[in-house]
This record gives structure tokens, C-alpha cells and sequence, in this order.
């Protein structure tokens, strides 16, 4: 079928579901609902025989619908209206929720419906259930939407359908999200939370200052006054409610001149350095990089939010990783975050940098030194065990490892062009045609797509597609894990004589010092296409215009069919 994608921002679903769509054979292509024009404009040139919008900020025109089959994913269950569903859900305390896939009409979200899926809610926050248990429902009720379109079926009418619930609801207002630290607990400030991740944060007062608060977790172990800070630990501060505490690990202050999420402790400066320390490890500190041995399998976690990862971050978990190399296991398995492995450098910390060039340069020689220690470790088999999305350099970064895992469902960013032409390092010049071989080496690098777990194996990106339920994945990973250390002499024997090897034909400093060069061009050089797209990403300026790798109705050179990725 050929399928128009018309979304408001290439998000985690719209990516999910460019990359399945693809695999199952549809031709697809992609524009950013930036105004109505350019969307008529889309289908005029495209000619879909489906328009499907994964994600959506805006009502689709009457004339484009009645043309042409217009289907909306609202993550929502049938019944249920309005763009803030998720959140009010998390705010409700809901525990079970869904998706429902529902034919465009000119009132929001009361088109007749086609496929929809339930699912059971999770204590997480807002931008976690997303990228999980929607992402996996919307994806299933896509495909039975389509599969019944194809069929000639018609959709059941919105008041048939066997889930109602309360009808529309409207944006949460912050007085909606706002935290009573002498009413709520622990529980209720948590949910507030975590219905406010990512955008918009809950509005909150903190020594006279209006900041936006994100990133929370439960602080066992401390209390005091309500809304006192208490203590510092890693990027967090703890603040006091009526039944304990909760560590705020980010917050963004909306009149700084860099109005974008930073750690918490940044953020408050020495207000925050005065608070007495919890230290990593110690119970009820903020969870950070952990370290916990199975026999003879060591896992090394880093849940970075956003899998962002900072100069500092980075120099953390290659500490903690030479010390994993000198305990009594055979083989480390690095586990990344629950929702994100990696995403690279931290692009909101560079921005807010002095110099953010210079930042840009310390940041990227960080992940470099993180990801020679991992190709050059000969004492330890290492896996990269992929239980989240990652992209750019977090990519490589796992790809350094001996082995690298994927849980199905988990979509790669394996490039850095969209990135204002960052060229990239992490020694991906020497990884990707090692593990790809050189042409697919070359057409990752060119697609400038994102990669399903699927497509990442047969490309030899990864080495295994695990399941996607996260239980299942984990039982894997450690059955996996342990059977590689039965044999990790072996393996570690192979590894030594083909590294010795590769560096007698070219040193890794070469490739790093090669790919090095071309980066201090982006940081440093004439063309300020790096900084342009950084602070607009950073800021989240929507985008202008669809990329051409997307939009292939825009590409004049796409007179062939799409190539596709195995």
C-alpha cells in the first residue's frame, strides 16, 4: 500500500512506524505537518492510497480526508478525545489504558474507529509508557486497521465501540500538575511528575525563582520540613513532601538565557552544592551508574536521561567500567537506561556550555575514550545488551562491545548527518564496515534512517534480536550472558589475535585522529550548521521543511523505488 506518514515531529511512533511499515512492504513516505498548503501539497505529489498520522498536534483539512483515507493513532482508549490523554490518564491513576487507530473527522479524535488495543499501565513516566506500551499497542492495532481497510471492511462507529470513557479533554493546566508539598506524598508528587515529563514540566517556586521541574524519583530514607531541600546526589536534589522526600533530577529554568533541561544541581548552583551529599551506592541515593555480579557476569547499568550523555558522564562510566574490568567475572554486560541505551553526546549541557564549541570537543573526546577502552578491553567478553532506543554516537558506542543485543521493538538512529552534517566519532569508521561490511556500511551511513532490530541484525549491526517483553528480555540476556562465559577464554583469545591484527593494518589513533579532524571542522569551522541545528533540536523549533530522506515525494532523484534495508 502506498502510505503518506503526516505527523507533527518524527518522534519514537512515527518512527516505529516508518521503520514497519517498510519492512512489511508498504512504500512510505513522510511530511511534517507544518501547515495545510504543504500538506495538500504532500498528497498531490505523493498520491497515497492512505494518509496515516502516528502523531498529530493538528486537525488534518476537511478536503484532504474526504479524498483520501485519513487514519489518526490517539493514544487513547475508543471514547477517549483530546491532546493530553496519556497525561490525564497518569493523573487519573488509570490501570489499564489503550490505543485506538480512528478514521479522521472534522470534530477531534470522534472518528469511527478501526483497530484499537488495551493495555495495562506501569508506574512510569509519561514518555516511558510511549516509547513502550503504546508504542507496541499502536502498532498492533495499525496493522489490523490496515489489514481491514485493505479487506474492504468499514470501521465501527465511534459510539459502538466496547471501551467508552469520559469523553474529550483538553490540555492539563499546570494547576492540574501543581505539587502541594504539604498535601501530597510521595506517591502523588511522583505522579505529577511523571505526567509532566518531557514537555511541560511542573511548574514549581524554588528561592524565589520560577522553575520547571522533571525527572523524579522516590527518595526512601528522607524527610523533613515540606518542600525543604534536604540533600544532593548525582545530578538530583531531594526535596521534602508530607510523607518523605523525592530526588528532582532535572529542571529547566524558563527565563535562563539557555532555557533548556539541565541537571538539577546545575540549575540551582550553590544553593544546591550546600545540601549534605548522598553518595552513589548508598541507600536511597538518586539511581545512577550501578554495578551488580551474577557468577560470572558482571551488568553495568546508566539510565542518562534521554540517554544523553555529558563530559562528565562519560569519564563516570568509563570509571566505572575499568573497575568492572577487575572483578572476578568473565563477562560485563552494559545495560544502558530502561528507555534509551545511548543517544551520544549531551547536546542541552554543549548548549549551555560557555563555549559550546569547546564543550562539543571535550564532550566527543570523551565518548571516544569510552569507546577505545571498550574495543581495546581484552580481559572481558562485553556485551551491549539494548533494552532501549539509541542513536548517533550511543550507536557505535554499543557497537564497540563484542557482542550487542537488541530487544525487539527498539529502534537505532545509526547516523549524525540530520545533525547539521556532524560527522561523527566513536571509531565508527572502523566498527561499522568490521561488523557491516563495507556497502552496507555505506548505506547506513547514507540512508540517514532509523533501523528496526530486525533490519540492525541482517546489516550485522547487532548480533541478536531478543523479546520485547522486558522480563523475557532480561531472562535472555542473562541466559545469553552465561553461556558466553563458558567460553570466554576462547572468545577472548579470538578477540586479542583480531585486534592485533586490525592494528597492525591501521591503529585505532589513526581512526581516531581522521574522524577527530572532521569533527573539530563541525565545532570549530566556518560553517555554523552544527550550533544552527543543535540550538534549534535543543529548543525544539519545529522543523521548516521534511528532510528529502523522508519526504521522498520532495526527492527529485527518487525515480527508483526505495531502497530498502535488509
Amino acid at each position: 500500500m502506498r502510505i503518506l506518514l503526516l505527523i507533527h515531529a518524527f518522534n519514537s511512533l512515527s518512527q516505529r512506524a516508518h521503520v514497519e511499515l517498510r519492512r512489511a512492504g508498504h512504500e512510505v513516505s513522510v511530511e511534517f505537518f507544518t501547515n495545510d498548503d504543504l500538506a495538500r501539497e504532500a498528497v498531490a505529489l505523493w498520491r497515497p492510497e492512505l494518509i496515516l498520522c502516528p502523531y498529530l498536534k493538528r486537525a488534518v483539512p476537511e478536503d484532504i480526508w474526504l479524498a483520501t483515507p485519513t487514519l489518526i493513532v490517539h493514544p487513547g482508549p475508543p471514547g477517549d478525545r483530546g491532546p493530553a490523554a496519556l497525561d490525564w490518564a497518569i493523573l487519573r491513576g488509570e490501570r489499564e489504558w489503550g490505543v485506538t487507530v480512528l478514521e479522521a473527522r472534522a470534530e477531534m479524535d470522534a472518528g469511527p474507529i478501526w483497530a484499537w488495543r488495551r493495555f495495562p499501565m506501569r508506574a512510569a513516566t509519561k514518555s516511558s509508557l510511549y516509547r513502550n506500551e503504546v508504542s507496541g499497542a499502536a502498532m498492533a492495532a495499525i496493522f489490523e486497521a490496515l489489514g481491514k481497510v485493505a479487506a474492504g471492511e468499514k470501521p465501527v462507529p465511534l459510539g459502538e465501540a466496547d471501551f467508552a470513557t469520559g469523553g474529550f479533554n483538553g490540555p492539563v493546566p499546570q494547576q492540574a500538575r501543581a505539587i502541594d508539598w504539604a498535601a501530597d506524598g510521595v506517591a502523588d508528587v511522583l505522579r505529577k511528575l511523571r505526567a509532566s515529563d518531557g514537555v511541560p514540566g511542573v511548574a514549581d517556586a524554588i528561592g524565589g525563582r520560577r522553575l520547571m521541574l522533571h525527572d523524579g524519583h522516590a527518595a526512601p530514607g528522607l524527610g523533613g520540613p515540606p518542600g525543604a531541600l534536604l540533600a544532593r546526589s548525582g545530578p538530583a536534589v531531594a526535596r521534602a513532601c508530607r510523607d518523605g522526600a523525592v530526588w528532582i533530577g532535572h529542571m529547566r529554568d524558563p527565563q535562563a538565557q539557555v532555557p533548556v533541561k539541565l541537571p538539577a544541581r546545575q540549575v540551582l548552583g550553590a544553593a544546591a552544592e550546600a545540601l549534605p551529599e548522598v553518595a552513589p551506592g548508598d541507600p536511597g541515593a538518586f539511581p545512577g551508574i550501578t554495578w551488580r555480579e551474577a557468577g560470572d557476569v558482571g551488568y553495568l547499568a546508566f539510565p542518562f536521561l534521554n540517554g544523553a550523555m555529558s563530559t562528565g558522564q562519560c569519564a563516570e562510566l568509563l570509571a566505572a567500567f575499568r573497575h568492572a574490568s577487575t572483578r572476578p567475572v568473565r563477562v560485563i554486560v552494559l545495560e544502558g537506561g530502561p528507555d534509551f541505551w545511548s543517544n551520544g553526546i549531551h547536546l542541552n549541557r554543549i548548549e549551555a556550555a560557555p563555549g559550546p564549541a569547546e564543550e562539543s570537543w571535550a564532550n566527543i573526546n570523551a565518548m571516544n575514550d569510552l569507546a577505545e577502552a571498550l574495543i581495546r578491553c581484552e580481559s572481558h567478553v562485553t556485551v551491549a545488551a539494548m533494552a532501549g532506543n539509541a542513536g548517533a554516537g550511543g550507536v557505535f558506542l554499543a557497537r564497540a562491545c563484542d557482542r550487542v543485543w537488541l530487544r525487539e521493538g527498539v529502534i537505532l538512529n545509526p547516523h549524525y548527518k540530520d545533525m547539521g552534517n556532524l560527522y561523527g566519532s566513536e571509531f565508527w569508521t572502523y566498527l561499522l564496515p568490521r561488523c557491516c561490511g563495507a556497502e552496507n556500511a555505506r548505506r547506513i551511513a547514507e540512508a540517514r534512517l532509523p533501523i528496526g532490530a530486525e533490519e540492525a541484525c541482517a546489516l550485522g549491526l547487532v548480533d541478536a534480536v531478543l523479546p520485547s517483553a522486558r522480563a523475557a528480555f532480561a531472562a535472555e540476556v542473562a541466559a545469553r550472558a552465561g553461556e558466553l562465559a563458558l567460553s570466554a577464554e576462547a572468545l577472548l583469545a579470538d578477540k586479542r589475535a583480531r585486534r592485533a591484527a586490525d592494528e597492525a593494518e591501521k591503529p585505532l589513533a589513526e581512526y581516531r585522529a581522521e574522524e577527530l579532524q572532521k569533527m573539530r571542522r563541525n565545532f570549530f569551522g566556518l560553517d555554523p550548521s552544527y550550533h544552527v541545528a543543535r540550538y534549534n533540536f535543543v529548543r525544539k523549533v519545529p522543523r521548516s521543511r521534511t528532510p528529502v530522506t523522508l519526504a521522498r515525494h520532495r526527492d527529485k532523484r527518487a525515480t527508483q523505488p526505495q531502497e530498502a534495508l535488509p
